[in-house]
């Protein structure tokens, strides 16, 4: 173990900026995230009398988060940006240390534990000093030792990189499985093509529902306590989750009420922002929800809602609903353009096997997903117990 400063020394390439003169400025991320290019700016827009220069191999410190792993290696994409005096930057000293030695320590919670105690009791906000810095003890083994154990650590993140990458095509797979599968049963008639599922014409939406309606387009007195009101972020997992939302009164919820009211049974979609989410109401706990959601009410005789849910997740629909929003920055879904849906409308019997089939599916799907969310947790705590092991000298 040896101090920082016997690996490292400060280092300064000043610059007075020059208004007219475009700066590239870099940044640090928290928890050993590593340096980054942040926007660039004009000469004439900083408040700093100087900026400095990196280059690569540079240590370079957030003086205020070097507490919560703002410390990083400077990639040579970087060299040539810019940070303020807020920013020191550090030369490695050759003899002693590998840039790349320091890159991984600086992702260690060891090392984040030392910035923090060497920032205590400092005066602004417990900025780190330059000097406080060159104190932290690092583990330093000799230069042959530093590349061997840099080359295995390396080794192993690329196969955790890769294990992530057969996660993430294995998570893809999954959700294109009930693609696929809504594909086969559907099909697409404005496409030309048939699904296995043999219904008949499509009919318009219009035709099977008693109402389609939004929410207030005005946004209510919010209270402590009282009624749910529901956005769109409680209703993306298909069924309403009753969390992180807001309340609004009995009196308000009564009024919203007689614009659309929402029963177990009928069916939200999204029309503002992320547009074409449908959600099944399967409660009967009163709520009201925001003028970026739509209530579809079917006609039970003719419709059922689990059903209806299933087939606005059909590819056809939500490629049908991306063709009729509207909006440059935000889509919106008008209340025309949800009625004017074409739907398959089999006989209810048929409409309830199918939900039967999709649910046992999905049942399958999520178990998949879960399975992945398991294995995405304990890949993210392998990289960690690897340099845990690599500084404490036992890889």
């Amino acid at each position: 173990m040896v101090k920082l400063g016997e690996a490292i020394e400060p280092v300064q390439r000043p610059e007075v900026p020059i208004p007219g003169k475009t700066y590239r400025q870099i940044g640090v991320r928290l928890w050993g995230g590593g340096a980054y290019e942040r926007e660039s700016m004009d000469g004439g827009e900083t408040k700093y009398a100087q900026l400095f220069r990196a280059e690569a191999g540079d240590v370079i410190v957030n003086k205020i988060w070097a507490r919560n792993g703002s410390v990083a290696v400077v990639d040579r994409l970087l060299t040539g940006t810019f940070g303020s005096a807020e920013f020191p930057m550090f030369k490695p000293r050759h003899d002693r240390v590998t840039p790349k030695w320091l890159h991984w320590l600086t992702k260690t919670p060891f090392f984040w534990e030392q910035c923090d105690l060497h920032s205590r009791g400092t005066s602004g906000q417990n900025r780190i000093r330059p000097e406080r810095f060159l104190e932290i003890e690092i583990p330093l083994p000799p230069l042959p030792e530093q590349r061997r154990v840099v080359a295995r650590i390396e080794e192993l993140s690329a196969e955790i990189q890769e294990a992530r990458a057969l996660r993430h095509d294995a998570a893809n797979e999954a959700e294109a499985l009930t693609k696929a599968h809504l594909n086969r049963l559907f099909g697409d008639p404005s496409k030309g093509i048939k699904g296995r599922m043999n219904s008949g014409p499509w009919v318009r939406l219009n035709d099977v529902v008693s109402d389609v309606a939004d929410g207030p387009h005005v946004t209510p007195s919010y209270v402590s306590e009282g009624v749910p009101f529901i956005t769109v972020l409680n209703i993306t997992s298909g069924r309403i989750r009753f969390d992180h939302h807001k309340y609004i009164t009995a009196e308000d919820h009564a009024q919203f009420q007689r614009r659309a009211k929402a029963e177990c049974g009928d069916v939200l979609i999204s029309k503002d922002g992320t547009i074409g989410v449908p959600c099944f109401i399967d409660t009967d706990k009163p709520f009201s929800f925001f003028v970026s959601v739509a209530l579809i009410k079917p006609k039970r005789q003719l419709l059922d809602g689990e059903y209806l849910t299933w087939v606005i997740r059909t590819p056809a629909l939500q490629e049908r609903i991306a063709e009729r929003s509207r909006g440059d920055m935000i889509r919106h879904l008008v209340l025309r353009e949800i009625r004017d849906l074409a739907i398959p409308v089999p006989p209810l019997p048929e409409q309830r096997r199918i939900v039967s089939e999709l649910d046992a599916l999905q049942t399958d799907v999520g178990v998949m997903k879960r399975l992945q969310a398991e294995t995405e947790a304990e890949l993210d705590a392998l990289l960690p117990a690897i340099l845990d092991r690599a500084f404490g000298g036992e890889l």
